[in-house]
């Protein structure tokens, strides 16, 4: 550590929250930063991701937002925005229902580009290590916390960021040495409820993700709508969502197959992997032209068992905090995943790079970050779980097994403005409010 280091950050996970934590960090040249990836090389999985205003405003204050608009045709607007169109889909002649209109554009991009965007704002200064997983941590009060890796290597710093995705080591660890304290004050009740939170829970649903070639569906369908209208196609117990990503170049494509009743049971099988799509074409199979258009053009999908963490008591134990999917993985049915860690990601780094926190006090910024973002994290969880109900017609507001087919319409747009609602935080509200609460709970403590 050099002579004008404040103090050193390891972040374990180069993923979307790892990166972004990384590059908010640059901008304080006394905190050195260090990035240790499990995997053997830099790839993000999956297709695209979506980022609402409420995120993009993070993204123009790291300036990031020049580079960002050169992956998309999408332009960032203020105003009113079509965003999805909606469509009971699980019938012969689908049904048009709803259109979302949210605050400013959904921002759309491949996510592998956006990672690149990401890994090129690093400064030289920032070291990455692949094949680096985390086994486990040890850290004691006023000494620097000791990292053990799988691969038998170690490694130190003063302050441990887990962005290490749903699988989190570093969750598991933190949630571990929370259970030991509980323990060792005989609270065995308290132990016992953060040990069952260590693992994730099935949520009963599968996504089957694919990329599908702008030019192999032109030529199965050329007007389809998702080339110019991001749309969702909703039935019972499942539903399609579909946009362009890469200036068109793709359509990202993904399908939910959901069973609500096997949510927090246990799913048998890899939880990511490559599978055919008769494992969910039978879902579909009576649904709407436009969907079957979409499915014909599918080939090698990936099949993602959706799983989630538990809601914890905290994101932080001394020096070691976690962010996004290994603080809160929720479903993905607000599209609110990559957005909530870019938003952990700032508020925790706005925190560390902080004057007022020096190696001393890093504890105290931590519980700051956590006093202010978990509550809300925590909501957009539940947020995007009845979500998954509305999108597949379980809902308890309006029982669709019982809808006269002569009301059917009145009823669908109702749910359009229950969905909606349950959404608009990601387009309405600003992170601006939390930061500054950040700031000022820092200075007045």
């Amino acid at each position: 550590m050099g002579s004008g280091t404040r103090f050193r950050v390891a972040i374990c996970g180069a993923g979307i929250g790892g990166l972004i934590t990384a590059v908010a960090l640059s901008r304080y040249p006394d905190i050195e930063v260090e990035i240790f990836e499990g995997a053997e090389k830099l790839a993000e999985l999956g297709a695209g991701i979506g980022l609402f205003s409420r995120t993009w405003e993070v993204i123009k204050k790291l300036d990031l937002e020049e580079e960002l608009l050169k992956l998309t045709e999408v332009k960032p607007t203020e105003g009113p925005v079509s965003s999805f169109r909606y469509r009971k889909s699980d019938r012969p002649e689908g049904l048009d229902f709803y259109t979302l209109v949210t605050k400013g554009n959904l921002m759309t991009f491949h996510r592998p580009d956006f990672q690149t965007v990401l890994l090129r704002r690093l400064p030289a200064s920032t070291r990455i290590h692949c094949s680096k997983r985390l086994r486990s941590y040890v850290q004691r009060e006023g000494g620097p916390i000791n990292l053990l890796f799988e691969d038998g290597t170690r490694s130190s710093c003063d302050l441990l960021v887990g962005a290490d995705g749903l699988k989190s080591a570093v969750r598991c660890s933190l949630l571990r040495e929370k259970a030991q304290w509980a323990q060792a004050e005989s609270k065995w009740s308290e132990a016992a409820d953060i040990t069952a939170s260590i693992e994730p829970s099935w949520s009963g649903t599968n996504a089957y993700r694919a990329l599908i070639p702008g030019d192999r569906l032109k030529l199965r369908h050329p007007d389809h709508r998702v080339f110019t209208q991001p749309t969702q196609y909703l039935g019972k117990n499942g539903y399609i969502i579909a946009y362009p990503i890469s200036r068109g170049k793709f359509i990202n494509f993904v399908a939910f197959k959901a069973r609500h009743d096997l949510e927090d049971t246990k799913f048998n099988g890899p939880w990511v992997g490559p599978t055919d799509k008769s494992e969910f074409l039978n879902m579909f199979r009576n649904w709407e032209p436009e969907v079957q258009a979409l499915l014909d053009c599918v080939e090698r999908p990936l099949r993602w068992a959706i799983h989630t963490v538990k809601p914890l008591n905290s994101f932080v134990s001394g020096n070691v905090v976690i962010l996004g999917d290994a603080a809160h993985a929720s479903t993905p049915h607000q599209g609110s995943g990559a957005g909530q860690a870019i938003e952990d990601a700032y508020i925790l780094s706005t925190v560390i790079g902080h004057p007022f926190t020096t190696r001393e006090t890093i504890a105290r910024a931590l519980r700051v970050y956590d006093h202010v973002r978990r509550p809300f994290a925590q909501k957009v969880h539940e947020r995007a779980r009845l979500n998954g109900l509305y999108f597949t017609f379980n809902c308890r507001e309006i029982d669709f097994d019982t809808v006269p087919e002569q009301e059917i319409l009145s009823k669908l747009r109702i749910l359009g403005q229950i969905f909606t609602k349950n959404w608009e935080w990601a387009w309405s509200t600003s992170l601006g409010p939390t930061v500054q609460e950040a700031i000022r709970l820092l200075e007045s403590s």
